[in-house]
């Protein structure tokens, strides 16, 4: 069964959702992150994707505070990204209340690091993000593009045993226009041993059926929930 991951990015210690990347098209939804993870959780989710986007422009983590509130008022499995350069700042947030890191540029630009990770509190407590535009990657907040190929990229990955591994088509982010499924079935064809967390568009019921048909493992989701295209109680079918 697909894992239900609801996501939470954070700006200035405020719950927000972008369209396609951009800071300038952001949209707060409620003051209060937790009190947005104590309603998932009340409804039965056990997952939590967190994006601290001030971190990811920075390059350094910016809103822990928000982690650690979420962390101790809540039991939900939370992944945290943004920001995350070194091993005292993974470690930082590990004690904050992260079950695992959520990472992105930096397996780009310094895998060796990510290496060192993966030996160091093995690959089960990192998630490796691909943001992916026309099937290349994309980094640093989405704010760079690259000529690296996703699928290359991931079976390199892969290669290192690291197979927990989120995607995000970025042209299709918070526009609630579906999701990428064709991506991702040509993804998991290519490598069939990874757990695919598809993000990005998700926008109805339809969707999150559709990416399970096609072996995700999980599905993140943001602006869906919080412009009510998808229901918190429709969702209680894939909570086991």
């Amino acid at each position: 069964m697909i894992e239900i991951i609801p996501a939470i990015d954070i700006i200035n210690g405020k719950c927000v959702r972008l369209s396609q990347g951009d800071f300038e098209t952001q949209k707060i939804y409620r003051e209060s992150p937790v009190d947005i993870a104590k309603g998932f959780e009340e409804a039965g989710i056990k997952r939590l994707h967190i994006v601290d986007l001030d971190g990811a422009k920075k390059g350094s983590i910016v809103n822990i505070q928000v982690l650690e509130n979420i962390a101790s008022q809540t039991s939900l499995k939370i992944d945290f990204g943004g920001g995350i350069k070194t091993t005292q700042d993974a470690e930082k947030i590990f004690n904050a209340g992260a079950s695992i890191i959520n990472i992105g540029s930096i397996a780009i630009k310094q895998p060796h690091i990510v290496v060192e990770w993966i030996q160091k509190f093995g690959a089960e407590k990192i998630l490796l993000g691909a943001d992916v535009k026309n099937e290349k990657i994309v980094i640093n907040g989405w704010q760079q593009s690259t000529e690296i190929n996703i699928i290359t990229y991931l079976k390199e990955w892969s290669s290192k045993k690291m197979n927990n591994i989120f995607c995000t088509d970025v042209s299709k982010d918070g526009l609630l226009q579906g999701a990428s499924v064709n991506l991702y079935k040509k993804i998991l064809e290519a490598i069939p041993n990874i757990h695919l967390n598809a993000s990005g568009g998700v926008s109805s019921i339809e969707d999150v059926e559709g990416l399970e048909a096609i072996g995700c493992s999980g599905v993140i989701i943001g602006k869906a929930l919080y412009e009510g295209k998808i229901k918190l109680n429709e969702l209680k079918k894939f909570i086991s």
